[in-house]
């Protein structure tokens, strides 16, 4: 399945804040589709897959990942010895378009994949175009050394929601500068979601 270019509204109806997928908030209040106020009305609960297709949902729309990569990263996760849901997290968390949007150079994923695509983003002073290139402790992430580059990432980041930058991160804003200190928490993924039904999900597969 191709990433996801549809109404984003429409998602966040259905699966709440996604701070990844838009900035934009709905100003109806029940799920999308002809039974969004039956389901409130009647008390109708999701099955079990429902539940668990919802969390690897909130996974793949803000992360903005399309079904096969986010199944690889699965597996990567369950390669490695440790709680593979957080590890999964932690895999997600140290692509350089997440980073980017972490660190407020971006306002949405889909942005900071564009910053990317677009060579504005360096990495150990190399231009890195590549959104899911997974980065590594020590990691120098910078904006490249031009106006409008710079521009660019300044005006995201006087927009940006929040001005707290992850204990795992080293951010230096005068130099726009970041390294990567450490793996993150999972307190520092700021998506609400249960990671474990996740990976039940893709438990058959």
């Amino acid at each position: 399945m191709s990433r996801y270019r549809g109404p984003k509204l429409k998602i966040t109806r259905r699966l709440g804040t996604l701070p990844g997928l838009t900035t934009k908030k709905s100003n109806k209040i029940n799920r999308p589709g002809k039974d969004g106020n039956a389901n409130a009305d009647t008390g109708k609960k999701l099955t079990e897959y429902g539940v668990r297709l919802e969390e690897k949902q909130k996974l793949k729309f803000n992360y903005g990942l399309s079904e096969s990569q986010l199944f690889r990263y699965v597996k990567e996760a369950r390669r490695r010895q440790g709680v593979t849901g957080l590890i999964l997290l932690q895999l997600l968390e140290m692509r350089l378009d997440t980073l980017c949007f972490t660190l407020g150079f971006a306002k949405t994923m889909a942005q900071a994949r564009q910053l990317v695509n677009h060579g504005h983003i360096t990495v150990n002073k190399k231009v890195v175009n590549i959104p899911s290139f997974q980065c590594r402790l020590n990691d120098i992430i910078s904006v490249k050394e031009q106006t409008s580059s710079k521009v660019l990432v300044e005006n995201n980041l006087k927009d940006r929601q929040s001005n707290t930058i992850p204990a795992h991160l080293k951010f230096d804003q005068n130099k726009l500068e970041a390294t990567v200190m450490d793996y993150c928490d999972r307190d520092d993924v700021i998506l609400q979601l249960d990671e474990l039904l996740v990976i039940e999900h893709y438990s058959r597969r």
